[in-house]
């Protein structure tokens, strides 16, 4: 998983490399082959058994040239400093290609959130971001949830960081996809999910495709997926299957999202809702559908598996999940993919606008947030796309091609010292 991450975060720069090489200076392009900061933490929390246990922890730095650092802390068991690295890469070219003023950051944290109790994962936490305290600023790098980690994280490193300086609340914002009552904004949770379910819709809409009665697919029913199958289903659109880690299920005639989130909420999985069928959750992956939204892990689309899709679009809802080598039998097969930097970018808009609030100390409605957000990856799906039609390439490409040459523009304005 660790080589996949990278791999597909390297393979996808140097393809845009590719494109702006006569744009774009070669000693900028080689300046953001490499991260900006590395770094590894270790966390030693004593925990409820009274005993010290030893933790790795992992920030990335990639670049700081449009503005601070932006990106998530993950905490699962698998987590490495080449998963971290190449998601910061990533995150680099989604705050450009969405138009925020952020580099791309993000953290690592090598511990399996579900299997510590609930004290023991804010101890966790707590250490992370006492141990990384010179390393978060609102001018330095500014983290936000991810897989594992959600917004109860969030309000205890902004407590743990407000303690430390003695203060009742931070000045400035060090952290979003924080509760609304400790200064974060509403409508951050669901905003990936609905941003996902907007590029779905313009997606379908550049087809010529309606999505009144369109079928979804939805690997992953986290943060991402149950809130974009919701945001899908709101619009008209099928699910007729959805997976997470545990099992899948499947309803030809539609799954009711809000009965299955009550099943998953009670029994933790999808596996065994009474309103649908258990599958395999890799054979899902490959029902005939018209829309396909993988919001789970990374690397779930290879080369193996990609010959066998039947979707017509793909919403990549997670970071990287299709690896390089499917990228290239799934264009050659005519399918429509929406770019992860792009798909999933509505909850960094978000954490923008929190980032602004809480700066500003101004407040915003949740309508606000949804209109905004509404606006801006609508806005930012039409340039990609009207790029790709121009230029003759396909989603991904136009899309890391902005994102690139936005960064290089920056770091060129910036000049090249020190």
């Amino acid at each position: 998983m660790a080589q996949t991450l990278l791999h597909t975060a390297m393979a996808n720069f140097e393809h845009a490399a590719g494109l702006l090489a006569d744009e774009v200076d070669r000693d900028v392009i080689a300046k953001l082959r490499q991260p900006k900061e590395r770094m590894e933490l270790s966390l030693t929390p004593m925990l409820g058994d009274q005993k010290l246990h030893y933790f790795r922890a992992f920030i990335v730095r990639h670049s700081d040239a449009l503005g601070p650092a932006k990106g998530g802390i993950r905490m699962t068991a698998g987590v490495t400093l080449d998963d971290v690295n190449g998601l910061a890469m990533e995150m680099t070219w989604k705050c450009a290609l969405i138009g925020t003023p952020f580099g791309g950051g993000k953290s690592g944290i090598v511990a399996d959130a579900e299997t510590l109790s609930k004290i023991d994962k804010e101890k966790v936490i707590r250490s992370f971001a006492h141990n990384a305290a010179r390393h978060i600023h609102p001018q330095v790098y500014v983290p936000a949830p991810d897989m594992g980690t959600n917004d109860e994280d969030m309000g205890h490193i902004k407590d743990t960081i407000t303690f430390s300086l003695g203060v009742s609340t931070t000045q400035g914002c060090y952290v979003t996809g924080k509760p609304v009552i400790l200064g974060g904004i509403p409508g951050r949770r669901e905003a990936t999910g609905n941003g996902v379910a907007i590029c779905v819709e313009k997606a379908m809409a550049a087809l010529g495709r309606k999505t009144k009665g369109a079928t979804a697919v939805v690997q992953g029913f986290g943060n991402v997926g149950s809130i974009g199958a919701r945001a899908m289903a709101d619009k008209g659109m099928k699910i007729i299957a959805v997976s997470d880690i545990r099992g899948a299920t499947t309803n030809a005639k539609g799954l009711d999202i809000d009965a299955l989130a009550r099943h998953v909420a009670k029994t933790g999985s999808v596996a065994g809702f009474a309103g649908g069928e258990d599958i395999n959750g890799a054979a899902m992956l490959e029902m005939p559908c018209d829309v396909l939204v993988p919001a789970a892990a990374g690397g779930q689309i290879t080369k193996e598996n990609a010959p066998r899709i039947q979707a017509k679009i793909i919403a990549e809802g997670a970071n990287g999940p299709t690896t390089p080598e499917a990228d290239e039998i799934l264009i050659q097969r005519n399918i429509f993919i929406v770019p992860d930097i792009l798909c999933n970018a509505g909850g960094v808009f978000v954490s923008y606008l929190e980032y602004t609030q809480e700066t500003q100390q101004e407040q915003m409605t949740e309508q606000m947030v949804v209109t905004r957000l509404q606006q801006r990856m609508s806005e930012r799906f039409e340039k990609v796309y009207n790029l790709s039609r121009e230029r003759k390439l396909h989603m991904r490409p136009a899309a890391m091609y902005l994102a690139v040459k936005t960064v290089c523009e920056a770091v060129k304005a910036r000049g090249y010292l020190p």
